[in-house]
């Protein structure tokens, strides 16, 4: 079958579509432990884009990130601080709005304009940034331009908000690496700010 990928190139982050096989993406292992923690809803505080102090929010239809997991907050439209959490990884999509949004929604079909940070699980350490380029990413949302974990964590974020994203290897690049700084079936973490939807990146 075929796979969306998002692949970190220097200084470019492409849209490609890579051949995979049905089997080759095995999700990492996770603790026994790690599936009671997931159902818990974690309460984290956060900085919405005017600066206010509130709570973050549980993502409908996507399992909770624990609490001890999350990223700070930090301010929509800044660099996010990004934290890998220690242990085994996940092995279902994880999410949580560190900053609830109060735009137009996001849906399938829609070209977004996202700035993120993504780092690896097993390396802990970055592997592509769209801050490094100083320009947002667009892409059309649900339609396999992008890992299977975007397309689903991505989907239904708020304009002005900032959402983490644990991606598990089935959803991500499996055992088909795209980058030495991505490891063979790696868990991918994202915060991504959605900075508006339209047909360009501002």
């Amino acid at each position: 079958m075929k796979r969306a990928t998002l692949v970190a190139t220097g200084t470019a982050l492409l849209l490609a579509t890579a051949a995979c096989s049905s089997n080759s993406s095995t999700p990492s292992s996770s603790t026994s432990g790690v599936a009671s923690a997931n159902t818990a809803s974690p309460t984290a505080p956060t900085t919405s884009a005017s600066g206010s102090t509130g709570t973050g929010a549980a993502v409908p239809g996507i399992t909770a990130i624990p609490a001890a997991d999350l990223s700070p907050a930090g301010t929509f439209g800044t660099r996010p601080t990004v934290t890998v959490p220690s242990g085994s990884s996940p092995s279902q999509l994880e999410a949580w709005d560190l900053i609830a949004g109060t735009g137009a929604t996001a849906a399938a079909g829609e070209t977004v304009n996202v700035q993120y940070d993504g780092y690896s699980w097993t390396n802990r350490k970055e592997f592509d940034a769209s801050w490094n380029r100083g320009q947002a990413l667009s892409f059309s949302l649900g339609v396999g331009q992008v890992i299977k974990g975007w397309d689903e964590g991505v989907a239904g974020m708020k304009v002005g908000g900032r959402r983490e994203i644990i991606i598990p290897p089935r959803l991500a690049y499996g055992a088909q690496s795209p980058t030495s700084a991505i490891a063979p079936n790696d868990t991918l973490i994202f915060v991504v700010d959605l900075v508006s939807i339209g047909s360009s990146s501002p």
